[in-house]
């Protein structure tokens, strides 16, 4: 408690600057103390707003089908070879200093490559500096952190330090309206990805630029997944949403630039059937039950509208929170806005609340939701999910967003609680139902 509050303190009192500096100084002692490490490694940096996690993770397999050793650090995991935990920093981009230590031990295992989740504020904090990137790609952006940031450019500006710090290859998603800044950046090669039927907005010039491009045509949405053709074979991905088409896109286009074949990828694409903590169907009848991390507007409407067009439900019970801290305040409200569209009901609770009211984080939220005899407020997460289950019927949904496989929610004073949302979920449905299935 005592570290908490001095941290807490001088973040107040210091310089952003000089809070920066220290974490560069940090990042570099790291990387004198354990060699430069990433000189001898391959590093595949993955920047963006959205899907970050799950193209970390396709990038891994395709990596590890093709027969070579990887390590990866993902907001979900860390991962050296065969050799997996779970990420518990709360931190999707762990300090500097972790992150050459990490590498250190990854070469030490002789692995051949290593993805990186790459933070904006991790980018700010010179967590990137002194990684010598083969890789950069980049998934899709829309606004996030952006009091953190000071506004959405400077939000951008951090995500293009990655390109500008990687000279070899970089990997662009074109159907992304920022494609073009990412684009600029000098590289020797440059591979784009994109959905066939998708406007693009790029200039032909810039357009013309790319090296190569993987295009996916013929998607296909069903209850089980999602399948595309990319040129004339077919992939079939076991997870929900049209979203997954883009991280697929991504690690393909990021295997073709390392000499590795589609046929590998569709093989190692095809063996994975679930992220966990996204678009995961944790309890199957006599109602759906979905977790899943969506915490900006755009990924929660993107979850929304998912189920309902893959499943077509009575009614959509929806639980959910915002951040707290001052953390996107001007999100709650279109968080809100967006429930309102898709829901029958809306359950607000708690999901990092911090330092922040809860009840004053929760009613942000609703001033969006117009009909708020729809809206009931549950602070405890765990008696919120309970009273989800207890509303849902046969052929509802009930769906959880903002934690995802997050294992701690962050209360006041510093004080973490210990959190697992697929388990809880298990646990209060047995106490009402029995067995789960």
């Amino acid at each position: 408690m005592m570290i908490f509050i001095m941290k807490q303190f001088l973040r107040k009192v210091l310089p952003i600057f000089l809070i920066n500096t220290y974490h560069l100084i940090l990042t570099f002692l790291g990387a004198v103390l354990f060699g430069f490490p990433s000189r001898h490694l391959k590093v595949i940096g993955v920047t963006g707003t959205n899907g970050k996690s799950t193209t970390v993770e396709f990038i891994t397999k395709v990596l590890e089908e093709a027969g070579f050793k990887v390590a990866s650090i993902s907001s979900i995991k860390f991962k050296i070879g065969k050799k997996e935990w779970p990420n518990l920093l709360k931190m999707t981009m762990p300090e500097g200093f972790l992150i050459q230590r990490f590498l250190k031990e990854a070469r030490r295992a002789k692995c051949d490559y290593v993805v990186l989740e790459v933070t904006s504020q991790g980018i700010v904090q010179h967590r990137h500096r002194f990684i010598k990137f083969d890789v950069a790609v980049f998934t899709n952006l829309v606004p996030e952190h952006i009091e953190a940031h000071k506004g959405f450019e400077n939000y951008k500006k951090a995500k293009g330090k990655l390109f500008e710090a990687t000279k070899n290859i970089h990997i662009v998603n074109l159907d992304d309206k920022n494609a073009e800044y990412f684009l600029q950046f000098p590289a020797k090669k440059k591979y784009g990805f994109c959905i066939e039927t998708s406007p693009k907005e790029i200039k032909k010039e810039t357009f013309d630029k790319v090296d190569k491009i993987v295009k996916a045509r013929d998607i296909a949405e069903s209850k089980d997944g999602v399948s595309f053709f990319q040129e004339d074979l077919k992939i079939r991905l076991w997870l929900l949403g049209k979203f997954n088409v883009y991280n697929a896109l991504a690690a393909i286009a990021c295997a073709l630039s390392q000499g590795i074949d589609i046929e590998t990828c569709k093989r190692a694409l095809e063996k994975i059937n679930h992220i966990p903590g996204r678009m995961e169907i944790v309890i199957k009848r006599p109602f759906l039950v979905i977790i899943d991390y969506a915490v900006v507007p755009e990924s929660l409407e993107a979850v929304y509208r998912e189920i309902q067009t893959l499943f077509s439900p009575n009614k959509m019970i929806c639980v959910f929170g915002a951040c707290g801290g001052g953390r996107d305040r001007w999100k709650r409200e279109k968080l809100g806005e967006i429930a309102d569209r898709y829901c029958q009901k809306v359950i607000l609770t708690n999901e990092d609340p911090y330092d922040e009211d809860p009840k004053n984080i929760l009613k942000e939220i609703e001033a969006g939701i117009e009909n708020k005899i729809k809206v009931t407020k549950i602070l405890d997460r765990r008696k919120a999910i309970r009273e989800a289950l207890k509303k849902a019927k046969e052929e509802d949904v009930v769906v959880l967003t903002g934690k995802g496989c997050e294992p701690w929610m962050c209360m006041a004073g510093g004080k973490k609680i210990p959190w697992d949302e697929k388990k809880i979920v298990q646990e209060e449905f047995k106490k009402i139902y029995g067995d789960f299935t």
